[in-house]
């Protein structure tokens, strides 16, 4: 068995993966006149349409392709109590038929075009993209506002797509070892701040939802005034701009403020501790997640370079001395997941067969505690930026990629300029401020820890 970290893989519902880490190359490597790693900066053009839709976009014309991308700022935390999973099921409704575009033709429409089309939802969001020649701009564009427009909300597309949610809650958290360990740890962390729960939402509320919910939710939050277009790719920005005016200006905007999250999550001031068992973990298993400040505060660059040190990899810290040196678990892991909202840290570990959860815990608590001991060495601090400039630039060569990208800084962080120029925070970290992070947020007050164990025969 080789257990997978689940935490974070599970926690943002998407059928692509797209990398969000940022790097800029190392100062010393342009003082010695190599090549700068940093990808091309982005031509951003910016409007706003009267009905408060915001449109973003970059001309790219190394290929004649465009990827067009509308994101709703809605996701999981925006569901009421009792109403979760509302986000993730409008993301399959999207596709189930508009006024002028009939069940799954959307998807044909692109298809036919030579293109690719998906959607995904996470905590903070919900984006519906797709990737055809340049040619078929105004296609999408229209595509997209018809189904803003005149999405048909029905009884019968209603309970399709509900049976298939319920299956892919299944299939993605019920049935694989350690799925719902996700849930659990994260419902445990928050208090009251409404990433308590993941946006997969829970049987018990798909199962009570009303179609007269889901409608509800479509009126307040599927509305121009909440979504934002961007378009990347072979395009001339003033006529995506009018376009996007032609088809989307006749929308009218909410009629009431859109609801936000208001609450604030209180500072944790003492360590929590549960156990839970399940019937389909081999082996026992303990993770920790510590709570960390929002998407874009000074300190998660610091954090994302801690988070790579620790457990980015088999050489990481952690996989390198409670797997390889000690042998005392099967499989570790650690990631950030940095949020709009109150962000967190988890770790993560597996005993090994005839190994005490309690002897993983002790090392991997080790590990974290040797953090703020002692600054990271120059080599570790080297290799941990390499490794966000290697996804950094791996992670913005397509269209898609650099439009996943530019939404994130543009809905996420407010400003798409961010794309350009978030890079060089990460290389600013030293090792003295990743001390200081790990020994400020990584702390005993400060995590939710978890002991999973084998439910007994």
């Amino acid at each position: 068995m080789k257990p997978t970290f689940l935490l974070i893989a599970l926690a943002v519902l998407q059928t692509s993966v797209t990398a969000s880490s940022q790097a800029t190359a190392p100062p010393q490597a342009a003082a010695a006149g190599q090549l700068d790693d940093r990808p091309p900066a982005l031509k951003i053009e910016q409007a706003a349409l009267d009905n408060g839709l915001k449109i973003v976009v970059a001309e790219d014309h190394a290929r004649p392709i465009l990827n067009l991308q509308v994101w709703y700022h809605v996701g999981s935390k925006n569901e009421r109590e009792g109403r979760t999973g509302f986000a993730h099921l409008f993301e399959h409704m999207m596709f189930r038929g508009s006024k002028n575009v009939g069940p799954e033709d959307h998807m044909r429409l692109v298809r036919e075009a030579g293109g690719v089309v998906n959607a995904y939802t996470s905590f903070d969001q919900t984006v519906y993209w797709q990737t055809v020649p340049s040619n078929y701009l105004e296609r999408v564009v229209w595509l997209e506002a018809d189904r803003m427009a005149s999405l048909v909300v029905n009884e019968e597309n209603f309970k399709k797509e509900r049976e298939v949610v319920k299956e892919e809650r299944r299939l993605r958290f019920e049935n694989p070892p350690y799925g719902l360990l996700a849930e659990v740890l994260i419902d445990a962390t928050f208090q009251v701040y409404p990433y308590k729960h993941m946006p997969i939402g829970s049987l018990e509320d798909l199962n009570k939802a009303t179609v007269a919910d889901v409608k509800d939710f479509f009126d307040t939050f599927y509305v121009p005034d909440n979504a934002t277009l961007v378009i990347v790719g072979d395009v001339d920005a003033k006529q995506a701009v009018a376009l996007a005016r032609k088809h989307f200006g006749p929308l009218p905007r909410s009629k009431n403020p859109i609801p936000r999250v208001t609450v604030i999550e209180p500072p944790q001031t003492e360590p929590r501790e549960l156990t839970r068992a399940f019937n389909n973990v081999p082996l026992p298993a303990v993770a920790s997640a510590y709570e960390l400040p929002p998407l874009g505060h000074p300190d998660t660059y610091a954090l994302q370079i801690a988070s790579d040190i620790l457990s980015s990899g088999q050489s990481s810290r952690l996989y390198r001395r409670l797997v390889y040196e000690e042998q005392v678990a099967v499989g570790v892991s650690g990631q950030g997941l940095f949020l709009e909202g109150p962000s967190i840290f988890f770790a993560f570990g597996v005993a090994n067969q005839g190994k005490d959860v309690k002897q993983v815990a002790a090392s991997l608590y080790d590990v974290i505690d040797g953090m703020k001991k002692a600054p990271v060495t120059a080599e570790e601090l080297a290799k941990a930026k390499n490794q966000i400039i290697s996804r950094f630039v791996v992670g913005r060569q397509t269209a898609q990629e650099k439009a996943d990208a530019l939404g994130a800084a543009a809905v996420l962080r407010g400003n798409p300029d961010f794309y350009n120029t978030e890079l060089a925070n990460y290389q600013k970290v030293t090792a003295a401020d990743v001390q200081r992070v790990c020994a400020k947020y990584l702390v005993n007050t400060n995590e939710t820890r978890l002991w999973v164990h084998p439910e007994k025969k």
